[in-house]
């Protein structure tokens, strides 16, 4: 297979975890007679720096004739970075919201997932989390309060603010196929969020979902109102296989899941449109504090572009070797300092990617 990759490693660490991602994803080419062509295109503050715009007409093109994307972080310090002075359509972060916009990236994954190895760093107690847990979180990227009509206004002497929201069945119906499709290739069932007991968005959002359950009768399903969601993400993470839900809903459904793993420096995410297209990408930042010292933790870039091996290319075995391999590298005791505990054997992020590429 041969695939042309659109790589953007940005600002910050995103240069130093990009770099070890490449190297996992050759690894896995030579293994298995794969081809990836890599084209790097400047997004965010070094595309500020090059060319006075966070993404240049001629970066979004190659990126839309690439087969897929791969992003490391972008943006700096907001308080003293010069990209930061400039108006908000120029600043770094408008350009990963242009590119998610022009590339039509409505879905976006969010792993959250518990190594056995790591289980000292969530805050949950551990008879919840015995033996780790592993969910999908399904939000839907584009539609939604965030995306409504929205006013401030006077009335009767007072300021009155309203958001709009909304969504139509082409919008909840693409989200769910999505959803499903990825419970197709993990255990085979679909948690749906909502607050049908009160909202018209969640109860058409219900009617839809329903009505594309029926074209996966392999897939279980259930509905969950997203209050008690946020209760069972923290009194039983292991239950949930896919989150299938709404922007906000998934928004803030999203944190809390990655908060109960204990380490961000370990979650890869995925945007994706309704073909095989996605954007893939780490869920931390650019940590500019620490960017060029060999200490970042390039695991969630390397975890990004394995989902990208198994939801853009249909590489399940690929990404499950790098899956694989992850785990034995943190069974044999090695860490980068963001999740080294007492007797671990600390590595930095030249290291970390070079012993997971040991074990493909």
């Amino acid at each position: 297979m041969e695939k042309n990759i659109a790589v953007i490693k940005g600002d910050g660490i995103g240069p130093e975890i990009v770099t070890e991602a490449m190297k996992v994803l050759d690894a896995i080419g030579n293994k298995y007679h794969h081809q990836f062509n890599y084209t790097e295109i400047l997004m965010g503050g070094c595309s500020i720096d090059a060319y006075g715009v966070p993404l240049s007409d001629e970066a979004l093109n190659i990126a839309k004739n690439s087969d897929s994307v791969l992003l490391g972080a972008i943006g700096g310090n907001t308080s003293t970075s010069p990209w930061y002075q400039l108006e908000p359509s120029l600043r770094p972060e408008a350009g990963l919201l242009k590119i998610r916009k022009e590339l039509g990236l409505f879905a976006n994954l969010r792993p959250a997932y518990l190594y056995d190895e790591l289980k000292g760093a969530c805050p949950l107690k551990e008879e919840l989390t015995e033996g780790g847990f592993d969910m999908m979180i399904m939000r839907e990227l584009t539609g939604g309060l965030y995306f409504g009509k929205r006013s401030t206004q006077e009335e009767d002497g007072q300021l009155v603010a309203r958001d709009a929201m909304s969504y139509s069945e082409t919008e909840i119906r693409r989200i769910a196929k999505r959803g499903f499709d990825i419970a197709m290739k993990r255990r085979k069932k679909v948690t749906s969020v909502d607050k049908a007991n009160v909202l018209d968005t969640s109860r058409l959002w219900r009617k839809v979902i329903e009505e594309v359950a029926q074209d996966y009768p392999e897939v279980t399903y259930e509905h969950m109102l997203v209050d008690n969601c946020a209760m069972q993400l923290v009194r039983d993470p292991k239950q949930f296989d896919v989150i299938l839900t709404e922007n906000m809903f998934g928004d803030i459904l999203s944190d809390e899941a990655s908060m109960v793993t204990g380490s961000i420096g370990m979650l890869s995410s995925a945007s994706l449109r309704e073909d095989k297209f996605g954007m893939y990408e780490p869920s931390h930042g650019s940590a500019p504090d620490i960017a060029g010292q060999n200490i970042a933790n390039p695991i969630a870039t390397i975890l990004s572009a394995a989902m990208m091996l198994r939801y853009s290319f249909d590489l399940d075995q690929e990404a499950k070797d790098i899956e694989d391999a992850i785990e034995k590298v943190l069974k044999e005791g090695y860490r980068t300092t963001d999740i080294m505990s007492e007797g671990k054997k600390l590595v930095g992020t030249k290291e970390m990617g070079d012993l997971i590429v040991s074990h493909l």
